[in-house]
């Protein structure tokens, strides 16, 4: 597994420093296991860390420990790190460490990934020891570091987008009539792994026939028949960065209808791709694809957004989806990948969703997900 080098951890640790000066804090917590890997390069379920202004402390178990020391004696060290043992609570170890001579006091935590529950456990303990800590709640101040890929990150999700050729062509080749769901979602994740991938992104979906017009249908039982529909939703980890894709495969000739809502589909996710350019809102390519639906008099088959951000999670910032009341509408920057992935479904008949993988470029974009997506090319069985 490639992790990046020490010189990458300090540029990371300088941006959510500065976002927590501009926010008046002295330190934050990261109990979140993908934004303590994003800072340190800790791979692990468990574990918590404190970004202070001049230190990085990492607390661990003891099925961590070894695995730490070993990354810290690599090209991958994380910087200025003090690892804790933690012996049994991870809560406990971390007001312990907080009460410490010399630790700050305006402490910022992730709101999203910590309990109301553990929130008021810590500020009661803190308070009942008589430590002067003050904690805040924080939104998403790792996850908007992330959101911009660096030329590592770049590289990883180029790679596995890559991978995903083989993986298609292995999927297109099992759907035939006669199969299951199941076998057909078995034989994709065999795919992945053969590709070199780490573990599927996500749960592979296989939806066939009139299943296929449930957006996140699991592939379950049924058999596939002539004329059926098969949307095939897969998506491999390659050095911890998610990829994601989708094609809808005909069994068969499609059916004209089938024919003209792929064909709609397709021209929507053109335009979306079209409309990506730094500094556009993401919202106007979700407008862009669901444009060209309307026109076809699929806007209410259509109910989802276009596409959800890539990285070490298989859904991060930044949605592209319609503008929200709550939340200012993100700009596209150098650097971010996102899916772009509209779809058409019409329940009791079917559903369409083509889905890449996109980089956005100086020049625009990149569709870094390269197999073919016209449905009379995927025909099969």
């Amino acid at each position: 597994m490639r992790l990046p080098d020490t010189s990458i951890l300090a540029t990371r640790h300088r941006h959510v420093r500065a976002t927590l000066a501009a926010l008046g804090l002295d330190a934050l917590v990261v109990t979140s296991p993908t934004n303590i890997r994003y800072l340190a390069n800790h791979v692990g379920t468990a574990g918590t860390l404190v970004l202070t202004e001049q230190d990085i402390h990492l607390l661990v178990d003891f099925r961590y420990r070894e695995a730490v020391r070993a990354t810290q004696a690599s090209p991958s060290a994380c910087a200025d790190l003090r690892v804790w043992p933690v012996a049994a609570s991870y809560d406990e170890a971390l007001v312990e460490l907080l009460g410490r001579p010399g630790m700050p006091a305006t402490v910022g935590i992730e709101a999203h990934h910590l309990t109301v529950a553990r929130q008021e456990w810590l500020m009661r303990t803190c308070a009942d020891r008589g430590l002067q800590v003050v904690l805040r709640s924080t939104e998403r101040v790792v996850e908007r570091a992330r959101i911009v890929k660096g030329a590592a990150e770049v590289a990883a999700l180029r790679e596995a987008a890559a991978r995903l050729s083989t993986v298609a062509e292995a999927a297109f080749a099992v759907v035939r009539a006669g199969v299951t769901e199941f076998e057909v979602a078995g034989d994709i994740e065999a795919a992945l792994r053969r590709a070199g991938f780490e573990r599927p992104a996500f749960e592979t979906i296989v939806a066939s026939g009139p299943n296929s017009a449930l957006p996140h249908h699991r592939a379950g039982r049924r058999v596939l028949v002539p004329g059926d529909l098969v949307l095939l939703d897969f998506g491999g980890v390659l050095d911890g960065y998610c990829s994601d894709l989708t094609r809808t495969v005909s069994v068969g000739a499609p059916t004209p209808e089938a024919l003209k809502l792929h064909l709609a589909v397709q021209a929507a996710q053109m335009a979306a791709v079209e409309a990506v350019k730094p500094g556009v809102a993401a919202g106007a390519v979700d407008a862009a694809a669901r444009r060209v639906l309307e026109s076809h008099g699929l806007g209410e088959a259509f109910g989802h957004g276009t596409g959800h951000g890539l990285g070490l999670e298989v859904h991060e910032e930044p949605r592209i989806g319609p503008p929200r009341a709550d939340a200012p509408s993100v700009q596209l920057e150098v650097g971010m990948v996102f899916t772009i992935e509209p779809g058409a479904y019409l329940p009791g008949i079917g559903g369409v969703r083509i889905e890449d993988d996109v980089l956005v470029t100086d020049q625009g974009s990149e569709v870094l997900t390269s197999v073919p997506r016209d449905l009379l090319a995927l025909r099969n069985g």
